[in-house]
């Protein structure tokens, strides 16, 4: 009966864990788009791993703190205006390793022209010193265009395929 329990309580307590990581991780991918929302592109990089790497499509890549520094300090010369928008965060823990995938829409300004993005976010996440990091970032980018044209083009709709 006593070992019964044992093995209850340790199932109980790992459940919690899962549940606790989960949430920290989700709160890690609103941190992030709360710095970019707000222009805090000099904060986003604390959020990486110090050998973190990004891979934003047609935006750009990075490696390092570095690179990711100069790569979010540009997105804030190129785009006035960013306002993004996470939507279905599914998480995946095992220790202190992780996975997710999100999916964006954003509203952003470039050039004086307004643009509609949507697009899939695919995180490796790894924790360190007791907090979580991202490891990796991956944009999958389903479309970028400017407002005034939509999206109902059917090449663009190819492109999230």
């Amino acid at each position: 009966m006593a070992q019964d329990l044992e093995t209850r309580l340790q199932a109980l307590e790992a459940a919690v864990q899962n549940i606790d990581d989960q949430e920290a991780l989700r709160a890690l991918r609103y941190r992030y788009h709360e710095y970019i929302n707000e222009r805090k592109f000099a904060e986003v990089v604390d959020l990486f791993t110090d050998d973190a790497t990004i891979d934003f499509g047609y935006l750009g890549k990075g490696s390092g703190r570095a690179e990711l520094e100069k790569f979010f300090t540009g997105i804030g010369h190129v785009l006035t205006f960013i306002k993004q928008f996470v939507h279905n965060h599914m998480i995946q823990v095992q220790g202190d390793h992780g996975t997710g995938v999100s999916y964006l829409e954003a509203k952003t300004v470039a050039k004086g022209e307004s643009f509609v993005v949507a697009g899939r976010y695919e995180d490796v996440y790894v924790r360190q010193n007791g907090q979580w990091k991202f490891k990796s970032m991956n944009v999958l980018p389903y479309f970028t265009v400017p407002l005034r044209e939509g999206w109902a083009q059917e090449d663009r709709l190819k492109m999230g395929r």
